[in-house]
């Protein structure tokens, strides 16, 4: 058994990672790598300032002709709230997308229309077909994978680009940032875009035939992503020295926003397998995570973070609460849904998978990219 030990620098600990390596004096390898690469997001005010309007000019010239020159994916949470308004800000004529999976909460929803309304942001609400999305929900806990939401992800981003072609878009806008999401053990998540996987666990646990739900596979996100062909996915925050309490405080004064209680929350099926399922039948705090990247990020201390950590993930009425509400929506018995939790845990790739053939990909394009760049 491994020998409990958390990192000197932040939350992270043999819980969180059984296998992350620490130095003589107890600092993880996890830390340095994740600080290395915040060090490349970390700006002077010239330097955030030029590359912001670097961007901004880039979208504007290529959408100039269009409605609008830009794409954002609406959430209500923090990041694409803060984005949205960031957009309006700096002139952009933005279209928001948001992808209704049938479990927004009431927060979330006020902070999309009043961000909408405020900004005057046209708005584009997908609504996932139920029937569908809940029978691939109840797969994925079938299957015991730990990534239960790339159906959500994955089809989000193909609902998406669709609407950035249809309507001619060049530039969707993404609130991912390094500030607030680094170091993400590898084992707590997998590829969105793996829909073989995604697939091929329905086919082994779904109940019915999947037409209407849209996916968006390796090989198009792939040539998307590092191609320059169609849609380019860009992350402005990166080029800001984003803190996430200062955006949170803007966003109540500027657009009338409120808070969930943690991140990603604005979901109700997400802060339940956030801050239930995953702890429980997977020993997963994200917190950990969450909060070593604000300590990073210097927004908060350790000794804070680590306070944050003995407070209760769920108080017991609302988890009471939340545990019937979803449990009548998926259509689980509780004893069916106990079952799933001490069911034995599976990795995504005991189901059929795209990794080896994406893994290829990008060791070829890694090659292939600085000659791209020399001629």
């Amino acid at each position: 058994m491994t020998r409990y030990r958390r990192c000197t620098k932040c939350v992270l600990d043999t819980i969180a990672n059984p296998y992350i390596e620490f130095d003589e004096i107890g600092i993880s390898k996890s830390w340095k790598v994740a600080s290395e690469l915040h060090k490349k997001y970390v700006l002077t005010k010239e330097e955030s300032a030029k590359r912001n309007q670097e961007l901004v000019d880039q979208v504007k010239e290529e959408g100039r002709n269009n409605e609008y020159d830009c794409l954002i994916g609406l959430s209500g949470g923090v990041d694409s709230s803060y984005v949205a308004v960031w957009a309006k800000d700096n002139g952009l004529r933005p279209l928001a997308v948001h992808f209704d999976n049938g479990w927004n909460s009431e927060i979330a929803v006020t902070n999309i229309k009043n961000i909408c309304d405020i900004l005057d942001i046209d708005l584009i609400t997908y609504v996932v077909n139920w029937e569908e999305f809940v029978d691939l929900q109840r797969a994925m806990l079938k299957a015991s994978v730990v990534d239960i939401e790339t159906v959500t992800d994955n089809s989000h981003k193909a609902v998406s680009l669709g609407v950035a072609k249809k309507h001619n878009i060049k530039y969707m806008i993404s609130g991912a940032n390094i500030a607030t999401e680094n170091m993400m053990p590898r084992g707590w998540k997998w590829n969105k875009q793996d829909v073989t996987n995604i697939f091929d666990i329905h086919k082994k646990f779904g109940e019915r035939p999947i037409k209407s739900y849209k996916t968006i596979g390796q090989l198009k996100w792939f040539i998307m992503r590092h191609t320059g062909l169609g849609p380019q996915y860009v992350t402005p925050l990166n080029n800001l020295n984003f803190k996430k309490f200062e955006a949170m405080e803007l966003l109540k004064e500027r657009v009338q926003w409120q808070y969930y209680g943690g991140k990603h929350y604005e979901s109700i099926w997400t802060k339940f397998y956030q801050a239930f399922i995953l702890p429980t039948k997977f020993n997963i705090d994200k917190r950990k995570v969450h909060l070593s990247s604000l300590i990073l990020n210097r927004e908060i201390t350790r000794d804070e973070a680590l306070a944050e950590l003995d407070i209760p993930l769920y108080d017991p009425d609302e988890l009471e609460f939340d545990k019937e509400y979803v449990l009548k929506k998926l259509r689980f018995t509780e004893s069916e849904f106990d079952k799933i939790l001490t069911s034995p845990i599976k990795l995504h790739t005991d189901y059929k998978s795209d990794k080896k053939i994406m893994d290829f990909m990008l060791k070829i394009w890694f090659q292939v990219k600085p000659l791209i760049k020399k001629a």
